[in-house]
C-alpha cells in the first residue's frame, strides 16, 4: 500500500475541524500552557513558505504540550486592518472590508493545508466590530486615567479631579505635559468646564496634542517610522514631509523605567531586549535652561554631561522647534524658513542615520551662558530632533564629534575644557580619568565630583537640576486613514468627550472614496451619518449638528498597533459581549507561556503591547504587568534567486558559464521556470513577460543554466515558493519537517526545493515501516533489546529537542530510528506505536492515519508522550574485538560484569580461538576488560 499522502492529510484536517479536535477549555483540571504566534496581517499575495516557520515550531510544541498533558490554547486570527488593503480601495473602489474578507479566507485555506492544531473557535479579527469594540472601550479608560508617579501606576481621572478640587495640582507627582501651569483649590473651583478639560487634557494617558508627524500628501496619512525607507513610504515609495498636526497620542513615556526594568522579568533573545533598552534609552544627566537674550523665552536642554557646562560654544535647536520663529532675526529669517521648508522633506528616521552631512543655519539669537553670561549663538541643525528630549542641545566641540565637525564647519570658538586632552571624541572616552580644565569652579574636578557640583550650582541660579531622561517618546495614535478602528470620540466645544460603553461598538461609517477631502480632512470626513446625538446616544446625520446635542465625531483613525496590543488577552475569552474577558478566563491563562514572531517588531508591536499590559494591570484588569513569558525570534527563510545574465546593449541572454566573457546585466526570473539542475525553461521564460519574446539564448552543452543567489524571499525577486505547491507536490507533513530540518530556529536559511525529496523519502520509509508490501503488518510480539534501545534513545533526544527549541535535529532523530527499525525488521506494536506519538508534532497527519490503522479510534492527539526508561540504554554486554597478534579475527560478546580471568577463559574456550591456535599455547593473553582481547601467538 502506498503513501497516499493527499488523501490522508484531507481526511484527518477533516476530521479534525469536525471534531474540534484542538479547542482548549476555561475550565480545566489540567495545567494550562497558551502558545501563541504573532498573528499575521492578510495580504493579498497570501503566504510564501517563509511565512509558516514561525507557525510549524508553535505548533510542534503545542501538539507536544498536549501529549504531556496540558490544557494547551493555541489560537489564530488576523490583524485586519491596515493601510494596504485602503490603497487597494482607493485604486479599484472595492471596500476594504471585501478585499480582506477575500485575503482571510485565502490565508484560512493556507493554513489549514498545512494542518496546524489552530483552536479555530476562538478566532479573532481587528477589523471585526465585535473585537474593536473592546479597543475602543480600552481607548476609553486610557483617556479616563492618569499616571502618579508616587504610586507608579495609572489612577482613575476622577482622583486626580479630586486632588485638584482639594488641594490644587502643585504638590501633584504625575506623569504631564512640560507647560504645566500650576494652580490653588480655589482656583480650579472656579475653572469652567472647558478649562477644567483642557488642563486634564495635560495629564491624560491619551490626549490630543499638536505634534509633529511623519506626513504622507500622496497616501493622505501619517506613518510611523517604521513605515518609512529611505525617506519614502515603504507602501508606494511615495515621499514624506515632517509636519505639525493635532494628533492623539499615547503616554507610553509614563511607563518608560517599568518597560525597562521589566526586561529582567521575561525570557525573551537578549538582542530584543536591547533593542527595546536602546528605544527607550534611559540616561542620567541634568535639565538646564538657558535665557534668550533680549527675549523673555528660556531653552531647556537636558545634557547626560552637566560637567562640561564651561565648554559650550553654541546651542542647536530643533528646526521644529516652538522658539525658533519666536527668536529669528529678521536679517536670518529668509534663511532659517528656508531650511526648515528643506528640512521637513527629511524623515527622522534619515536625519538620525545622516551622521555625515553637516548642514545648519544660524538664527541670529544669542543665549546667556548660565554662569558666565556669554553670548551663545543659537543655531538650527536637523540633527536635532524637535521630539527628543527638549528639542535643544548645548553643544560642547571639545568633547564631541559632531558638534566639534559643526563648529569647525560654520567656524564657531571652541575653548577646551578638558586638561591635557586633545579636542576630540575622545575627551569622553574615559568618563573617570577626566579631569575639567578652564571651568571656573569646576577646574580640576573629575567627571563624578564636577558633574554633582555643577548641578549644584545650576539649582542654586535656579536653571538647573539633575534629571533623569528617556529617549522614548509617547505614541502618535492618530492614523488619517479610513481602514481602521474609529475614535468613540465626539466634540463638544471642541473638547473630546467619551461615547459611553453601553453604545459600543462605534462601527465605520460606508462611504464612496477612500482618499482624504478635498478640504484636506482624513476619509471619514466623506460620511454623510458621522455625528453623535448625545441625547439619545446614536449616530445621527452630519447635516444635523448643533453642537447642543448632536456633535461631530472624531475623523481620524487608529493606528495598525492598536488591536494587535492586547489581542493575546482576548484569545482568551472571545466570545464575551459583556466584558473584554471575564476574570475567570483570565486568571485561568493568566498570559501567554510561548510566543513566537520576528524581531522586526522589537520596538513597535512588542513595546506598544507591553505599555498596554502594564495600564491593563495597573487597572486590575489583568493579573500580570508582561503578556508573554518566553518570547522566541524565528529566522527567515530565504528564498534563492534565479539570475539570467544579458549582455549589456542587446537582447541576447548568455549561460552562467559563458557570462565572464560578456559584459553583462543580471535580471532575476521567476523560480518556477527553473529545475532541480538549475536549467532554465527557455519557453516558459518567453511567456512569462513580453520582454524576453524576442529575446536570444547562447547555451552551454545544449542548456541554458542560471546564476542563483541567496536574498530576502519576496515577490520583488520573483524567488517566491507557494506552500500549496509544496503541499500538492509532497503533502503538508512534509513541508513540516523540511522547514524545521532547514537549520535552527531562529536563524536565517535558504530554501532549496531540491533538498524536500529526502524528507519526503522519509516519510514513505517510516509509512513502509508499519506495512509488508500492500498489507498493514504490526505484531504483538515482544520488542528486542535493540527495538527498545533505539526507541528510547529517541524519546530521550525529541524530548530534550523539543524542549531545547531544537527543532531541527528530532528531524535527524526521526530519519536515524526509522533506518535503525528498518534494520531491525522491527513490526512490534510496543515500539511501533510510541514511535508514532513522538512523530506526530511534527508529521500529524501520517501519524494520525497509522495510528487509526493501530486500531485506535482516539485521536493521537490524547495519547500521553512516551516515557523515558533509563534501562533500555544501560549496556549489560560489550562486544569485544578478538584480535591474533594485533589483527583482528572475530567478535565475542560477552556481559559486562565479568572479571579479567573470566573474560580471558571464555574467549579461549571459544571454538574460533581454538580455530585459530590449532593446537598452540599463545604467549599471552592480553584482556582489557571493556575495550579489547589480544592474543599473542
Amino acid at each position: 500500500m502506498s503513501y497516499d499522502f493527499k488523501d490522508i492529510e484531507a481526511k484527518w484536517q477533516k476530521y479534525w475541524a469536525a471534531h474540534q479536535t484542538f479547542k482548549a477549555e476555561n475550565n480545566s483540571s489540567k495545567p494550562k500552557y497558551y502558545v501563541l504566534d504573532m498573528f499575521p496581517y492578510p495580504s493579498g499575495a497570501g503566504l510564501h513558505v517563509g511565512h509558516p516557520l514561525g507557525y510549524i515550531a508553535s505548533d510542534i510544541y503545542a501538539r507536544y504540550k498536549r501529549h504531556k498533558g496540558f490544557n494547551v490554547l493555541h489560537p489564530q486570527g488576523y490583524d485586519s486592518f491596515g493601510l494596504p488593503a485602503e490603497q487597494y480601495a482607493i485604486q479599484t473602489g472595492q471596500h476594504p472590508a471585501i478585499t480582506t474578507k477575500e485575503n482571510i479566507a485565502r490565508y484560512r485555506e493556507q493554513l489549514d493545508k498545512i494542518g496546524f492544531s489552530f483552536d479555530w473557535s476562538r478566532e479573532v479579527k481587528t477589523s471585526d466590530p465585535k473585537f474593536y469594540k473592546w479597543t475602543q472601550w480600552i481607548f476609553i479608560e486610557l483617556f479616563n486615567s492618569w499616571y502618579d508617579n508616587r504610586e507608579a501606576k495609572a489612577r482613575n481621572i476622577s482622583d486626580l479631579e479630586a486632588i485638584f478640587a482639594e488641594q490644587g495640582n502643585e504638590d501633584v507627582d504625575a506623569v504631564c505635559d512640560d507647560n504645566i501651569v500650576f494652580f490653588t483649590a480655589d482656583q480650579w473651583n472656579t475653572f469652567s468646564e472647558k478649562e477644567k478639560q483642557t488642563i486634564l487634557l495635560q495629564y491624560r494617558l491619551t490626549y490630543l496634542a499638536e505634534t509633529e508627524v511623519n506626513w504622507c500628501p500622496q497616501l493622505g496619512t501619517v506613518l510611523a517610522n517604521d513605515e518609512i525607507v529611505n525617506g519614502v513610504s515603504e507602501r508606494g515609495g511615495y515621499p514624506v514631509v515632517r509636519q505639525k498636526m493635532t494628533q492623539w497620542s499615547m503616554r507610553i513615556s509614563a511607563y518608560a523605567q517599568r518597560l525597562l526594568d521589566g526586561l529582567d522579568t521575561i525570557d525573551w533573545p537578549q538582542p530584543l531586549k536591547d533593542s527595546q533598552t536602546n528605544w527607550i534609552g534611559r540616561s542620567e544627566g541634568a535639565s538646564v535652561t538657558f535665557n534668550v537674550k533680549d527675549h523673555d523665552e528660556v531653552i531647556e536642554v537636558f545634557t547626560t554631561r552637566p560637567d562640561t557646562i564651561f565648554g559650550v560654544s553654541f546651542m542647536t535647536l530643533a528646526p521644529e522647534h516652538e522658539l525658533v520663529q519666536k527668536i529669528t532675526t529678521a536679517e536670518q529669517k529668509e534663511a532659517v524658513d528656508a531650511y526648515i521648508e528643506a528640512t521637513a522633506k527629511r524623515s527622522e528616521r534619515e536625519r538620525m542615520a545622516d551622521v555625515k552631512t553637516i548642514s545648519g543655519v544660524f538664527t541670529g539669537a544669542y543665549a546667556a551662558h548660565p554662569f558666565t553670561k556669554k553670548p551663545i549663538p543659537i543655531w538650527i541643525g536637523d540633527y536635532v530632533l524637535a521630539g527628543y528630549g527638549t528639542g535643544a542641545v548645548m553643544a560642547v566641540p571639545c568633547g564631541d564629534q559632531r558638534d566639534y565637525d559643526f563648529a569647525t564647519h560654520f567656524k564657531i570658538e571652541i575653548p577646551n575644557i578638558f586638561e591635557g586632552v586633545d579636542i576630540s571624541e575622545e575627551a569622553f572616552a574615559d568618563k573617570e580619568k577626566t579631569i575639567i580644565a578652564n571651568s571656573d569652579f569646576l577646574n580640576g574636578l573629575n567627571y563624578k565630583k564636577a558633574t554633582k557640583r555643577a548641578i549644584y550650582e545650576l539649582e542654586q541660579l535656579g536653571q538647573g537640576q539633575g534629571k533623569i531622561n528617556y529617549r522614548l517618546r509617547d505614541a502618535v495614535f492618530s492614523r488619517q486613514r479610513y481602514w481602521g478602528e474609529p475614535f468613540p470620540v465626539y466634540y463638544v466645544d471642541g473638547m473630546p468627550k467619551m461615547i459611553d460603553i453601553e453604545h459600543l461598538p462605534i462601527e465605520l461609517p460606508e462611504i464612496k472614496k477612500y482618499l482624504p477631502t478635498e478640504t484636506g480632512e482624513p476619509p471619514l470626513g466623506r460620511a454623510e451619518v458621522w455625528a453623535w446625538n448625545a441625547l439619545k446616544g446614536e449616530l445621527a446625520k452630519n447635516e444635523d449638528i448643533d453642537h447642543v446635542n448632536i456633535h461631530p465625531l472624531e475623523l481620524n483613525t487608529m493606528p495598525g498597533w492598536a488591536g494587535s496590543s492586547y489581542y493575546f488577552n482576548r484569545y482568551m475569552d472571545p466570545h464575551n459581549e459583556n466584558e473584554v474577558f471575564s476574570k475567570e478566563a483570565i486568571d485561568y491563562w493568566k498570559q501567554v507561556d510561548l510566543y513566537i514572531g520576528g524581531s522586526e517588531h522589537a520596538t513597535g508591536h512588542l513595546l506598544y503591547a507591553r505599555f498596554w499590559q502594564k495600564f491593563l494591570f495597573d487597572k486590575g484588569i489583568v493579573p500580570v504587568d508582561e503578556f508573554a513569558k518566553k518570547l522566541i525570534n524565528q529566522g527567515m527563510i530565504l528564498g534563492t534567486s534565479a539570475i539570467v545574465y544579458r549582455i549589456s546593449g542587446t537582447n541576447t541572454y548568455v549561460s552562467k558559464g559563458l557570462k565572464d566573457h560578456h559584459q553583462t546585466e543580471e535580471l532575476r526570473v521567476d523560480v518556477s521556470l527553473i529545475n532541480s539542475s538549475d536549467e532554465l525553461d527557455i519557453e516558459g521564460l518567453k511567456n512569462w513577460q513580453p520582454q524576453f519574446k524576442e529575446a536570444e539564448f547562447t547555451l552551454e552543452d545544449g542548456k541554458y543554466i542560471v546564476g542563483r543567489e541567496v536574498e530576502k524571499m519576496s515577490k520583488r525577486w520573483f524567488n517566491v515558493v507557494n506552500p500549496d505547491d509544496i503541499c500538492h507536490d509532497y503533502g503538508a507533513d512534509t513541508l513540516r519537517l523540511y522547514e524545521m530540518f532547514l537549520g535552527p530556529l531562529e536563524q536565517a536559511k535558504p530554501w532549496n526545493t531540491a533538498g524536500i525529496t529526502g524528507v519526503h523519502n522519509f516519510l514513505k520509509k517510516l509509512w513502509k515501516l508499519y506495512h509488508n508490501g500492500d498489507t498493514f503488518e504490526v505484531s504483538d510480539m515482544a520488542p528486542t533489546k535493540d527495538n527498545l534501545k533505539t526507541l528510547h534513545k529517541t524519546i530521550k533526544k525529541v524530548e530534550e529537542d523539543i524542549e531545547n527549541f531544537s527543532f531541527n535535529t528530532s528531524v535527524s532523530t526521526f530519519m536515524i530510528a526509522v533506518n535503525e527499525l528498518t534494520a531491525q525488521k522491527c513490526s512490534s506494536r510496543a515500539i511501533l506505536e510510541p514511535l508514532l506519538v513522538l512523530i506526530s508534532p511534527y508529521a500529524p497527519h501520517i501519524a494520525e492515519e497509522l495510528w487509526s490503522k493501530l486500531g485506535h479510534n482516539n485521536s493521537i492527539t490524547t495519547v500521553d508522550f512516551p516515557q523515558f526508561e533509563e534501562k533500555y540504554l544501560v549496556e549489560s554486554s560489550k562486544v569485544y574485538p578478538i584480535s591474533f597478534n594485533g589483527k583482528k579475527r572475530f567478535e565475542l560478546e560477552l556481559p559486562l560484569d565479568m572479571s579479567k580471568d573470566d573474560i580471558e577463559a571464555a574467549v579461549m574456550a571459544h571454538e574460533k580461538t581454538q580455530q585459530q591456535l590449532a593446537g598452540r599455547e599463545p604467549k599471552k593473553v592480553i584482556v582489557v576488560p571493556g575495550k579489547i582481547v589480544n592474543i599473542v601467538g
